[in-house]
């Protein structure tokens, strides 16, 4: 009776194909983070810009710049937190937030109102 022998794979090479696989993954993981935090710290600048251009047209419109951001017809990104710390007929400022991001806050000003940090020169969006 002859045996014949099947074809496969050995357990050792299954083991050896888990563990590339494994290291691999261990180095894809912290890149996809950092570049997930740049990401939200994108669209925290990006909120604060399109809110100098609302708060820009609600003041051509009103003579005045507001803190209601629901009154300028703006709404920030999914997860964004925008917050319009201060406004009055001569300037505004205003800061973000984002959980995920990998800066903790980002900030802008117009005109004569206080500049929020880190903020610090004015029309310039600034992240810490």
């Amino acid at each position: 009776m002859s045996r014949s022998r099947e074809s496969g794979f050995t357990l050792i090479e299954l083991l050896i194909v888990v563990v590339i696989i494994g290291v691999l993954a261990s180095i894809a993981i912290p890149k996809f983070s950092s570049t997930k935090g740049k990401a939200y710290t994108a669209m925290m600048r990006s909120d604060l810009r399109n809110l100098a251009t609302a708060e820009e047209s609600y003041y051509y419109a009103n003579d005045v710049y507001s803190t209601d951001l629901t009154a300028i017809n703006f709404s920030p990104s999914p997860g964004t937190a925008v917050t319009v710390g201060e406004a009055s007929p001569s300037g505004w400022s205003a800061t973000a937030s984002h959980p995920g991001a990998s800066s903790s806050a980002c900030a802008i000003y117009i005109g004569t109102a206080t500049p929020p940090s880190p903020a610090t020169v004015e029309s310039v969006v600034a992240c810490n």
